[in-house]
């Protein structure tokens, strides 16, 4: 039997997350055409390998489905460059987001608002 592949874009169980990559998406290509960055009709190639690195984070959130928004979240699982990157776009992004994609700046704005889950503590090992 072949093992399952869940798709947390399409699975009922992951809409938040679903929700989370198409905003990430959304703010980096603003940051990208507002930026006039040139390399490809979508996106140039440091937007869309950020926009990779971010959507690879998401499906592997210790969270899952219950993932609080970056701001609130207690495990920094962005590289030290990558997350400066995404905090810079954003910073630039966010404001603009309500113009140009106002529902998922409203859904962003009640995520934003729910408290961060605590991680599950890990049982200590003892050698025997």
């Amino acid at each position: 039997m072949s093992p399952q592949i869940v798709e947390f874009t399409t699975d009922k169980r992951f809409v938040r997350r679903a929700r989370e990559l198409k905003t990430i998406e959304a703010m980096v290509r603003l940051y990208c055409r507002g930026h006039d960055h040139s390399g490809g009709p979508p996106l140039c190639t440091d937007c869309a390998a950020l926009l990779d690195y971010a959507a690879r984070r998401l499906e592997r959130c210790v969270f899952g489905d219950a993932k609080p928004t970056c701001t609130n979240c207690t495990v920094h699982c962005y590289s030290a460059d990558m997350r400066e990157q995404i905090r810079i776009v954003m910073q630039w992004a966010g404001p603009r987001m309500a113009l140009h994609h106002p529902i998922l700046s409203i859904f962003h704005m009640f995520d934003g608002r729910r408290p961060a889950p605590m991680l599950p503590v890990k049982q200590e090992q003892h050698p025997e």
